[in-house]
């Protein structure tokens, strides 16, 4: 099969296109041809050695595909299932081994390309605002990147429950596609968000941020919000976070500040059904919509990690073995 692998963790360039051997599945294992497979942030994370992996390797965790061989295990699926996973490492491929625990079924009504985002961005976002901060209607949070994949559905999710949403983007088209999702407010970048943010909500602040930018944005999340609010940090585009100082959190009004990871909200099967299915059950009946903003060949994974880290891209973006 055609994959990419990675021999030595650094920059883009260290994707390199290969011809591989197919996996041999194991018992609980279903054997999937890609029709697409997701880019996310965390593919750079682990790329760099940020997050540690053994080299070499197949990037990628996410992807959607027809199954063309199970497992003697497998009771749920069959060979010519659509299914879309979210957690089967080996995804920038032709073939992948997926978790039967792990699969989702695809409703007829949502793409390939689709599919191969809803679920990492969709359920990231399903989390955030269902688990880490469950805003009230006529509450104020403000969203990071807001034009991004979580940022769009997140903004969705948070305007469908009558939450007031003000957002962060880096260019005018970023704006409209963040205001077409449901922003109240746009805000760009800079050293006087914070009290942007402030003046938007009569000093006292937002009850929520969610900010998946990290370490450029990290003092202004703190300062925008109210006594008590939360601070989900959940990605970190910009770079990490420094080590910061707990006591901090006490005069700027008792905050409170968590680093989720979408492993943890969906621990088991139960859990990640629901989340998976209210995510691809919504985008089949039209209330949410996800915007694919790239689409590239399999052999071009290098170039989609460059665009995405230089913030070129918009919604999600997938590589099409």
């Amino acid at each position: 099969m055609r994959a990419i692998q990675v021999s030595e963790h650094g920059g883009p360039d260290v994707l390199v296109p290969a011809e591989l051997d197919d996996p041999v599945i194991g018992p609980d294992q279903l054997l999937v041809a890609t029709d697409a497979a997701g880019v996310n942030y965390i593919d750079t994370y682990i790329r760099t050695g940020t997050y540690p992996q053994a080299v070499p390797y197949i990037p990628g965790s996410e992807g959607s595909g027809v199954v063309v061989e199970i497992g003697a295990h497998v009771r749920d699926f069959t060979v010519g299932d659509r299914v879309a996973w979210a957690a089967a490492p080996g995804s920038y491929a032709e073939r992948v081994a997926v978790n039967a625990a792990a699969a989702i079924a695809v409703p007829d009504a949502v793409s390939a390309q689709v599919a191969a985002s809803a679920l990492l961005q969709g359920m990231t976002a399903h989390y955030l605002i269902e688990s880490v901060y469950k805003p009230e209607p006529g509450e104020t949070v403000l969203i990071h990147a807001g034009a991004g994949g979580v940022g769009l559905l997140l903004t969705q999710l948070a305007a469908a429950r009558g939450v007031r949403v003000i957002t962060t983007v880096s260019t005018d088209a970023k704006e409209e596609l963040s205001r077409e999702a449901g922003a109240d407010q746009v805000l760009r970048y800079g050293d006087d968000l914070a009290l942007r943010v402030r003046d938007l909500t009569d000093g006292i602040g937002v009850a929520a941020v969610y900010d998946g930018v990290g370490a450029a944005t990290f003092e202004a999340s703190l300062f925008s919000l109210r006594v008590r609010g939360m601070l989900a940090l959940f990605g970190a585009a910009s770079g990490q976070v420094p080590p910061f100082d707990l006591q901090r959190l006490n005069p700027a009004g008792s905050l409170f500040v968590t680093r989720p990871t979408l492993a943890h909200y969906t621990r088991d099967r139960a859990e990640l059904t629901w989340r998976a299915g209210d995510v691809m059950n919504a985008i089949a009946d039209g209330s949410l919509r996800l915007r694919v903003g790239g689409e590239y060949a399999l052999a071009e994974a290098a170039q989609a990690h460059r665009d995405l880290q230089a913030r070129k891209t918009t919604g999600s973006i997938v590589l099409l073995p």
